[in-house]
């Protein structure tokens, strides 16, 4: 849809809250968004320029506008909800969790048995869960079989085959671990309270079932019965031990769940943790791919919390995050901590999604590195093929300038060997033979001393492809120093424009647009990424350092040291130019004071110099 065909229909939309979906030409739902105001957000994509490629590419493909007012923007967040959920539009951002995670079930029959599973049967079954890691489980289980006496056999428990008397008790009996329902020892009334106690601890709520065990010590005790009496006893102090290990805050705190979200280029990663007594029940954190720029911190927080607090269970009351968000359950509180147990909850939040976003990271490199050699190489032969290369680019290296407002010119080089980050060939260059602000110089320079070292210590290792970050004007001034070496011909130069994205070669009016979501595409982009970070560190690197000339150390006499003073005590140079001799030989003494002075107050020769009349 373009901006005059959105300009019929806009005056139909109104300023009011609601949701607005996208269609394409086969009426396919595009998108799903919320706003407070409709007619300002829809509008929004059509009357700005769109820096991000799928915010483009929505863009372009929608053919039909809907929209659905709402009584207020929290009843919009809802109905947002709920048509994701249904429709999965291909530009929204999608929860997906391939994970099997294990779930601990009390299965749907007479005296239910208490197992750990991956496949969740919509049999009637109770599943509690789910949890993050096996060994959680494990642990659970174990604490519930030390605690609480269930059957763990197979037999079918109806009342008629007890009644029959087909059963007898087994070891687990007379070592304690089932009251022995099987002949009739236990009821279904005290086996339900059991799994009743089951499910506190699953829960996190261990008070409860210490609780409960005091009760039934106490009993036991009045009744003269202290060998039982003591067996509980043991129970509770394993119980409390238990809960000792896994307390992280104040005991005292009750059911909340804590959510915090990260974001980097291509990714947000949202942190789950439910909390029960003080004790962390689940913990869980997702990676979400980005999809259009316009995705908010808090709404996709918003969407995430809701779904995952659906996928455990939860029943907190309260939840707290590092931003507003909007919560399903108008009845839940929204806790923005400044200090106390809450706040640690929330830092521990952020921590685990760091964690988690490194590990990743780590991870992808791994999968690049060990089990990714073969899928390096085919996408290697994909980007020869959509850059029409002579051979495969196994030796990439890309350019990149910074500069701070013209300033501190410095420029990078990052080096690919076999589609991997090669660090030790990773170059710095400080600008040498350019003044002022002229990128396009820069690039000539640093492109020139690259080569023209690399082909006197080492001819044969020009690389296949050379990336220049930037347009045609510095692929130009690129390819002026290549043939000045007389290197034509021997390696392919590129040019990656920052903002569409579009791959530029020598000499072509149109760019070469990939497919965003191409393997050739995303490699050029981390090649791209990379040198932006190298560069951007160097660039901090060298500024803190104080290693830049500055005007004051080009005064002959006057060094880093005298310069670094004087700043300190001036603040800037435009300061000290208005400085009096005497003002400034408190700060550097009186002979280094008066070359400064004299330097910035060198008389103008028409002025001091009259002719005689």
């Amino acid at each position: 849809m373009t901006k005059e065909e959105f300009s019929k229909i806009i005056q139909s939309i109104p300023h009011q809250p609601g949701c607005y979906k996208y269609f394409d030409k086969h009426l396919e739902m595009l998108y799903v968004g919320k706003a407070k105001d409709l007619r300002k957000r829809v509008s929004s994509y059509f009357n700005k320029n769109l820096d991000n490629y799928k915010t483009r590419k929505l863009v372009s493909l929608i053919n039909a506008i809907d929209f659905t007012v709402t009584d207020s923007e929290h009843d919009a967040f809802l109905l947002e909800n709920s048509l994701i959920k249904h429709y999965q539009p291909r530009f929204n951002i999608v929860l997906k969790d391939d994970k099997s995670y294990p779930f601990i079930v009390i299965k749907k029959e007479p005296f239910p048995r208490v197992f750990f599973t991956r496949r969740l049967i919509k049999d009637g079954s109770e599943y509690l869960g789910p949890f993050t890691g096996l060994g959680r489980v494990r642990e659970l289980l174990e604490l519930i079989k030390q605690n609480i006496p269930l059957r763990t056999c197979t037999l079918n428990l109806s009342a008629e085959n007890i009644k029959k008397g087909k059963f007898k008790v087994c070891l687990e009996y007379h070592l304690g671990n089932c009251k022995g329902p099987c002949e009739g020892f236990q009821d279904e009334a005290n086996y339900k309270e059991d799994l009743q106690q089951v499910r506190h601890i699953l829960k996190g709520n261990i008070n409860d079932v210490i609780r409960h065990l005091k009760e039934e010590m106490n009993t036991y005790a009045a009744d003269m019965q202290f060998e039982k009496a003591q067996v509980i006893k043991k129970k509770i102090e394993s119980l409390q031990h238990y809960q000792s290990k896994s307390t992280i805050v104040n005991p005292r705190l009750e059911n909340v769940d804590v959510a915090s979200i990260l974001q980097d280029d291509h990714h947000f990663y949202v942190n789950y943790m439910m909390v029960s007594s003080g004790t962390i029940v689940h913990s869980n954190t997702l990676q979400i791919n980005k999809q259009l720029d316009e995705e908010e911190d808090g709404d996709v927080l918003s969407l995430a919390l809701d779904n995952l607090m659906e996928k455990y269970q939860s029943l907190a009351g309260e939840v707290v995050v590092p931003i507003p968000v909007d919560v399903t359950d108008t009845n839940i509180k929204v806790t923005i901590p400044k200090a106390g147990d809450k706040k640690q909850l929330l830092e521990l939040s952020v921590k685990n999604a760091q964690i988690f976003r490194d590990e990743m990271r780590r991870k992808e490199t791994l999968l690049l590195g060990e089990k990714g050699k073969e899928n390096n190489m085919l996408i290697l032969e994909e980007l020869q093929e959509a850059l029409q290369l002579s051979e495969i680019p196994t030796h990439i290296e890309c350019f990149d300038n910074s500069n701070f407002q013209g300033a501190y010119p410095v420029a990078a080089m990052v080096c690919f060997k076999n589609g991997l980050p090669d660090k030790k060939e990773y170059r710095h260059f400080h600008i040498k033979t350019v003044e002022g602000i002229n990128d396009f110089a820069s690039m000539g320079e640093i492109v020139y001393r690259r080569y023209k070292r690399l082909m006197e210590e080492n001819p044969p290792g020009l690389p296949q492809l050379v990336i220049i970050d930037g347009g045609k004007g510095q692929l130009s001034a690129a390819l002026e120093s290549i043939e000045k070496l007389g290197l034509t011909g021997r390696m392919t130069l590129i040019g990656l424009a920052k903002r569409e994205e579009s791959v530029f070669f020598a000499g072509d009016s149109q760019p070469l647009q990939l497919s965003y979501d191409a393997q050739a595409h995303l490699l050029l982009r981390r090649i791209r990424d990379e040198v932006h970070r190298f560069g951007i560190t160097f660039h901090r690197q060298v500024r803190s350092k104080g290693t830049f000339k500055n005007e004051l150390e080009g005064i002959p006499g006057i060094g880093e040291k005298t310069a670094t003073e004087l700043l300190k005590a001036f603040r800037s140079v435009r300061n000290i130019k208005t400085l009096t001799e005497r003002e400034l030989t408190k700060v550097v003494g009186a002979s280094r004071a008066r070359v400064v002075w004299a330097y910035f107050n060198v008389p103008d020769p028409k002025t001091s110099n009259p002719k005689n009349d």
